[in-house]
């Protein structure tokens, strides 16, 4: 005679109803269920774990655990000998099994101490959730949402994902403007892999990182003799991007006399390397970015109007992260994922308080800054789960002086409510702007207005 009971994590034994009605109970519930003895030996298994696993029950009563679930954790990590060692639960933890089939399955696991009536440890008890339906949810909108490294829901982004395969079949010179940090290397590195110049180099260059003299040796390379210590040739940038395209970030910063010799790259398909009596040929596509007014620098003659007007072929604008805050939980979840990979770790996801405090900063380093956020909580989370403790103290400090203008929320309805409200406002009130920004139908928003009770003028 047996009954099972859950509290503070534990599972206790008492005596109380049959087996039988026991294994319904097990039966009844969605999630895998399991149990151990001491020995590691399965002692119980319902019908959802004989689903999720493939391994019928009666072949699994007896066996080790991990012959059974064979996870990519029972190794060396193993939560349930984490429970077991420390007494300690483990709650919603992501691994991947192997099915009876050979397939692999994603799947959350949770982990608990098995006693008796005396309090004594008989065991462990593990509940797995098949994640698959999730899994391929999350593939279907990153897929959506994406476009070669690049994510984002953003309306203003999507339209460059529509124009990105055209502007990338032809050879045309692109300028793309945009924040420090917003992804313009992305977007050249997207506009190369999608031409059909991709299975050559795609070579990128700081034009704000050296000084003109060096500039242009790199750019064009030199002659053995062109310098004290040029002792053999060299070949400069644009020869070891020949056949393929060449990425000039931080272009606003160019000096005007290297302005001059790349205005002949694109003029004439010819350069000179430094020492050089000869031209050249330059089979190269020219990819350019800049965190700068371009069009103001040459209205006040600090950047050519005649290289401008070259290079300024295609224009592609990135907003910035804070006009584009509906990506924050896609980019969060894409670095989760990252990071998981890198550091081995298995943390599931941020808390409602680590999202919203992030939702509600205005990052001055875009993208690269949310995501060398992200790999400072994974250094300080120790969890599954990254709170907002874990975030920088900058960001904690930040939201602490807006408290004013964001409130004291703490739920994903009011960070929602926030989001809506910030969209009509960069939108004029423009339900129709701020239902294409937010990613979601106008149908939708109408209704969210409505049963989020958020007035609207």
């Amino acid at each position: 005679m047996i009954e099972i009971k859950i509290y503070d994590g534990i599972i206790a034994m008492m005596n109380s109803e049959p087996y039988e009605k026991k294994d319904v109970i097990l039966d009844s519930i969605a999630d895998g269920v399991f149990t151990i003895d001491k020995n590691w030996r399965i002692t119980t298994y319902n019908r959802a774990a004989e689903q999720i696993t493939g391994i019928p029950r009666d072949k699994a009563i007896g066996q080790a655990c991990k012959d059974v679930l064979r996870a990519d954790v029972c190794e060396n990590d193993c939560a349930l000998r984490h429970t077991m060692n420390t007494g300690q639960p483990v709650i919603n933890k992501p691994v991947h099994i192997i099915n009876a089939q050979g397939r692999r399955r994603a799947i959350t696991i949770s982990t608990a101490l098995l006693k008796d009536k005396n309090g004594q440890v008989i065991g462990g008890v593990e509940t797995f959730r098949d994640m698959t339906v999730v899994e391929e949810l999350r593939k279907q909108v990153k897929k959506q949402y994406s476009c070669e490294d690049i994510i984002s829901r953003n309306h203003k982004i999507q339209e460059l994902f529509d124009i990105l395969p055209q502007v990338a079949q032809s050879d045309c010179t692109v300028l793309i403007e945009g924040q420090t940090g917003t992804g313009k290397e992305l977007f050249a590195r997207a506009i190369h892999n999608l031409s059909p110049r991709k299975d050559k180099p795609f070579i990128a260059i700081n034009c704000s990182a050296l000084p003109d003299t060096l500039l242009e040796s790199e750019l064009f390379g030199y002659k053995a003799g062109a310098f004290t210590d040029a002792k053999k040739d060299k070949p400069g940038r644009f020869a070891l991007a020949e056949g393929g395209t060449i990425f000039l970030d931080e272009i606003g910063d160019m000096s005007s006399s290297v302005q001059v010799k790349l205005l002949r790259v694109l003029q004439e398909k010819t350069y000179e390397p430094v020492g050089a009596v000869s031209s050249e040929k330059a089979n190269v596509r020219i990819i350019t970015a800049t965190n700068k007014d371009l069009a103001k620098f040459v209205e006040e003659s600090k950047f050519r109007d005649d290289l401008y007007y070259r290079i300024n072929v295609v224009r592609l604008y990135l907003p910035p992260l804070k006009e584009r805050s509906e990506d924050i939980p896609l980019l969060v979840d894409h670095f989760i994922s990252k990071f998981n990979r890198a550091y081995n770790r298995n943390i599931c996801c941020l808390s409602d308080d680590a999202m919203a405090a992030l939702m509600s900063y205005e990052f001055a380093g875009n993208i690269r800054e949310l995501e060398n956020i992200i790999e400072h909580s994974f250094i300080l989370c120790h969890g599954d789960v990254i709170e907002a403790k874990h975030l920088p103290s900058t960001i904690q400090k930040d939201v602490k002086g807006k408290e004013s203008d964001i409130g004291d929320f703490r739920t994903l309805k009011q960070m929602e409510i926030l989001m809506i409200e910030r969209a009509l406002h960069r939108n004029e009130g423009n339900k129709t702007a701020a239902a294409k920004e937010l990613g979601i139908n106008s149908s939708t928003l109408f209704r969210k207005l409505k049963s989020l009770n958020i007035q609207t003028e």
